[in-house]
């Protein structure tokens, strides 16, 4: 796993060892940043469900002026932060270990992107999506990674599914606010 291009380009990520993460496939992440690609530079970022955090390293390192990223696990939590420390991109990041949805019901700063990748057939995506919807700007894009099988509500909040991409088994859909597309 690597960051595909920007400041940290090349950089080697490390991930948690076993089944309990499972990063997005290298050309999933490089589709869903040709997706946003003119919608991340200067942008605040939430990596929810982080894992290695190598999606929100990878807006970071595209130009992304802040990234928060989120996760459960104190295993994950140490893989991320040693990720940031190794790219350079520490000092533009916050990382959480908490409760993604606990997180998202306190309604943090505004969002304009956000990655909700959470662990497979759950219904935490199902849960986080409005949640996150209430912490977006207008002007913000929602991208949930998720596999084909599982259906997705056409509107969270205020925002609305725009797109829906696949690539093999796995599904990247898009929400923007119903005012404003991509």
């Amino acid at each position: 796993m690597r960051v595909i291009t920007g400041s940290a380009r090349g950089r080697k990520l490390v991930t948690r060892e076993g089944e309990e993460t499972r990063p997005t496939p290298e050309r999933v992440k490089e589709a869903l940043f040709n997706i946003i690609q003119f919608h991340v530079e200067g942008r605040r970022v939430l990596d929810a469900f982080a894992g290695s955090g190598q999606l929100g390293i990878e807006a970071l390192s595209r130009g992304a002026a802040h990234a928060d990223f989120l996760d459960q696990s104190r295993e994950s939590v140490a893989v991320i932060q040693k990720n940031l420390e190794e790219t350079g991109l520490s000092e533009q990041a916050e990382v959480y270990q908490t409760d993604a949805l606990v997180f998202l019901m306190r309604k943090n700063a505004p969002y304009d992107l956000c990655f909700l990748d959470p662990p497979y057939r759950t219904g935490l995506l199902q849960k986080a999506l409005p949640l996150c919807a209430e912490c977006m700007n207008p002007g913000g894009i929602i991208i949930c990674e998720h596999p084909t099988d599982e259906i997705l509500p056409e509107q969270a909040g205020k925002f609305q599914k725009e797109r829906e991409y696949r690539y093999g088994k796995i599904l990247l859909t898009t929400y923007t606010c119903k005012e404003v597309n991509i």
